[in-house]
Parts: structure tokens; C-alpha cells; sequence
């Protein structure tokens, strides 16, 4: 038997609802933004970008010629991807996933950032109907490091 002042199942229910959105918007919050630059008439660039999105990030897109960008923030030829990001002072180069990214701030290690080399199928932003996901590393780069930071299948850790 319940009182009047027993809250309703629905009322709890609203309430833990309610409570998770805020809690998704102060963690948004508390990720900086993610700067990318892309060409224009790239598809999977933009699926990339909404995948951060969906992540928590506020994203930023420049669309603009990449390749003088990543000369100047020093991506190595062989780590090259499609587009290339800035975010909490790192280089992201290519389909990084979103969860490689948040480690990458909350461990901050030393180096210039993370690349995901090439375009691996099942990526995030080259995820293709039919074609089962690759193995990939995503790599740490810097001038004194160079190391696989995370193995994924897809967006998901191996």
C-alpha cells in the first residue's frame, strides 16, 4: 500500500532519467573541443566527426587541404589518414575512436598524439555494410615515441 508521499515508479524513473542527461551534458562539459580539419567532399571524415559527437565531444570541422597541417604538426607520412584533429594539446590523425581519445586526455602521456594509419574497415566513419570490421592499432607518436597506444575491431577495444 502506498502514501501519498511514496514517489510513483514513473517519478523515480523521470527523475534517474532526467539525472542521466545532466549528467552526459556536464561530462560534455568537461571535454574540450575537437578541432578537425577535412576535405570537403569527404564522407567518412563527417562520420568520424559524428561519432565524437555522439561521444560527448563538441567538434569543430575547418574544411581546408590537410596534407600542409600535418607537415606542420609533424605526422610522420606513414601514420597519415584522411583528416586530421587537434584537441587538449595532441594530434589526432585519421579514425581514431572517441574512447582512444578520452584516455589519451586523462592519461596524458608524452608525445605529439594518436593515428590510426590508412583507413581501416570498421573504423569509425568506415564502417561498410556486409564487410566485417579490421584489427587495428592506433598509434602514439612523438619525436622520442612511437608505440600502439590501443588495439580495436571496429570501435571497439580488442
Amino acid at each position: 500500500m502506498r502514501n501519498d508521499m511514496t514517489p510513483s515508479r514513473r517519478t523515480v524513473l523521470m527523475g534517474l532519467a532526467a539525472g542521466l542527461g545532466l549528467g552526459r551534458a556536464a561530462l560534455a562539459q568537461g571535454l574540450p573541443t575537437v578541432a578537425v580539419t577535412k576535405d570537403p567532399t569527404c564522407g567518412c571524415c563527417e562520420r568520424w566527426v559524428v561519432h565524437l559527437r555522439e561521444a560527448g565531444f563538441t567538434v569543430t570541422v575547418a574544411e581546408a587541404p590537410v596534407n600542409p597541417l600535418k607537415i606542420r604538426l609533424g605526422v610522420p607520412r606513414e601514420l597519415a589518414s584522411c583528416h586530421t584533429a587537434q584537441v587538449g594539446g595532441y594530434v589526432v590523425e585519421g579514425h581514431v575512436p572517441a574512447g582512444a581519445i578520452k584516455r589519451l586526455l586523462v592519461e596524458k602521456p608524452k608525445g605529439k598524439g594518436l593515428a590510426v594509419p590508412g583507413m581501416p574497415a570498421g573504423s569509425p566513419g568506415m564502417e561498410i555494410d556486409g564487410v566485417e570490421p579490421d584489427t587495428y592499432d592506433v598509434v602514439l607518436f612523438g619525436s622520442e615515441v612511437r608505440s600502439v597506444f590501443a588495439r580495436y575491431r571496429g570501435a571497439d577495444l580488442a
